[in-house]
């Protein structure tokens, strides 16, 4: 559709993993129908990470089940291991997201893997998932994670993003998320990657995933839909982080993004009231939290105006 861009809820996962207090699961339920609701037609609802590593995600299985209730969404769960995508594929997930780290640091840090061995692992997971008549129309997604940059090693190489980028879509990914998994990206940074990625390979396959560490999240979002890009993450209230980058702060504000999007003039099919409605639940559920984002003060600015 012309003008349409994709914006991919990651709160129930990516939000949800700094937040120490384990989130009752009949909250969770209840987040993920009001994102539907909202109109978001995929979501990122767990990660199948061991109990002892997350406990916040000893839900997982739940969540899958109670996702698959809602026939037309799409939730997806993040693996970071065999192990995870088998469980995963026992649940019956729809859409998987193997992620893996362009930073070598980083992902021993953070799977406890090289990153070729990541690699490896995302063949045997392929492997695994064509062999069976029940699991091979899972979709999957291939995340790499500080391609923008590491707050452990520094700086990402452009030809290391883009060489695993070409190594994960001959695997047989179906979408590549390129991850700026720390927040140190800024626009230059993002036009020179994805206009490279568009020379490279298809821009239909890249969803683009923004911290907004610096406060540049929604100025990057605007520097890849310059070059194309039409899929993006995003995380109600900016939740989310990673523990396993030091200085990593939340994702750009769902309601931000969305709120940018349509004033620009794409359509992204959310409906704004429950996005509200939405916004204005997070704080019952998390009422320990820090959160983010202008878009609920932009309307009571608004809703003030008027009045007067």
């Amino acid at each position: 559709m012309k003008n349409y861009i994709k914006v991919r809820e990651v709160s129930l996962r990516d939000g949800l993993q700094l937040v120490r207090s384990f989130v009752p699961t009949n909250i969770k339920r209840e987040w993920y129908k009001q994102i539907i609701e909202t109109g978001f037609s995929e979501v990122e609802i767990t990660s199948m990470v061991p109990k002892t590593t997350l406990t916040q995600f000893n839900d997982s299985i739940e969540m899958i089940k109670y996702s698959n209730s809602f026939s037309k969404q799409l939730g997806c769960v993040l693996v970071p291991n065999l192990k995870g995508a088998q469980l995963a594929f026992e649940a019956k997930a729809k859409k998987i997201n193997f992620v893996l780290s362009a930073s070598q640091e980083h992902n021993l840090a953070n799977v406890k893997m090289t990153t070729s061995q990541s690699l490896e692992v995302l063949k045997e997971i392929m492997t695994l998932k064509n062999s069976d008549g029940l699991t091979k129309d899972i979709k999957v997604i291939g995340s790499i994670s500080t391609s923008f940059g590491c707050s452990i090693s520094g700086e990402t190489p452009e030809t290391k993003v883009l060489n695993l980028i070409g190594k994960m879509l001959e695997i047989g990914v179906d979408e590549i998320s390129v991850a700026d998994t720390v927040g140190y990206a800024h626009p230059k940074q993002v036009s020179s990657l994805m206009k490279k990625i568009r020379q490279n390979y298809k821009l239909s396959q890249i969803i683009s995933h923004f911290h907004d560490t610096r406060g540049f999240g929604l100025a990057n979002v605007v520097a890849a839909l310059d070059e194309g890009v039409v899929k993006f993450d995003a995380s109600i209230r900016g939740l989310g982080g990673c523990p396993y980058a030091p200085g990593a702060s939340g994702n750009i504000a769902t309601e931000d993004c969305i709120n940018l999007l349509e004033s620009m003039g794409y359509k992204t099919f959310i409906n704004k009231e429950n996005l509200q409605t939405l916004c204005q639940s997070i704080p019952n559920w998390l009422p320990n939290e820090h959160l983010h984002g202008k878009f609920l003060s932009s309307i009571t600015t608004n809703e003030q105006s008027n009045k007067t």
